[in-house]
């Protein structure tokens, strides 16, 4: 079973993802911030990530750079889902290696669709 770590500061975000991502039969980790999450993949690489951007403590651009840092951190799926949805935004987010972008809100067949797109699904 593939993996997903779920980093967004909402519960009620985090809670909805997870929903989504259980009945595509991932196992699902969360995080509430750039922080917690970093130590959550020190300890085990995801699959995927599912990576908010406007975070407390590290936002989601530190929390990526600092992925892509880590051994293997370059082959974890990085799909950004936030409501940051200019061209710039988009543009910074790609740069920094993440491999797709959703806007929020989002459904299951949007998060279907994209993880499809980066090969987790």
């Amino acid at each position: 079973m593939k993996t997903c770590l779920v980093v967004d500061d909402s519960k009620v975000i985090r809670m909805v993802a997870r929903k989504i991502l259980e009945e595509l039969n991932f196992s699902v980790v969360e995080a509430e911030d750039g922080k917690v999450a970093l130590e959550a993949c020190k300890s085990r690489l995801p699959d995927g990530v599912l990576l908010d951007w406007n975070m407390p403590v590290m936002d989601g651009i530190e929390f990526l750079n600092e992925l892509r840092a880590l051994p293997g951190g370059e082959r974890v799926a990085v799909v950004f889902c936030t409501t940051e949805n200019d061209l710039q935004h988009i543009q910074d987010a790609l740069a920094a290696g993440a491999n797709e972008y959703i806007m929020k809100p989002f459904d299951s067949e949007i998060i279907q669709t994209k993880f499809s797109q980066v090969g987790l699904i």
